[in-house]
């Protein structure tokens, strides 16, 4: 296993933390339980309904399917907008570029 905050790439286009999986188009129940199983897939999605565009892995990176980014932190600034600084590297293996 890995640790509670890394997140891996177990294939293109999937981020993975301990808890969610999660592509392009968001936190996915189906790249959870094949890549986490499936007690991770119940305990995730017995939560209730969520907004599955936008979510944050254990670590604080947050990504958001909207705007295709990943950020190192999910937080706003005083003006109103997201004040994380853009991840590079995990936008580009999320959403490719």
């Amino acid at each position: 296993m890995f640790s509670v905050s890394a997140i891996r790439s177990p294939a293109p286009g999937v981020l993975c933390d301990a808890y969610l999986c999660a592509d392009d188009k968001g936190v996915s129940r189906e790249l959870t339980e094949m890549h986490l199983g499936g007690q991770a897939a119940t305990a995730l999605f017995s939560q209730g309904g969520f907004d599955r565009t936008a979510f944050t892995f254990a670590s604080g990176v947050f990504c958001d399917t909207k705007e295709r980014l990943c950020r190192e932190n999910r937080y706003y600034g005083a003006d109103g907008k997201r004040s994380g600084a853009v991840s590079q590297p995990y936008t580009r293996l999320l959403f490719g570029q």
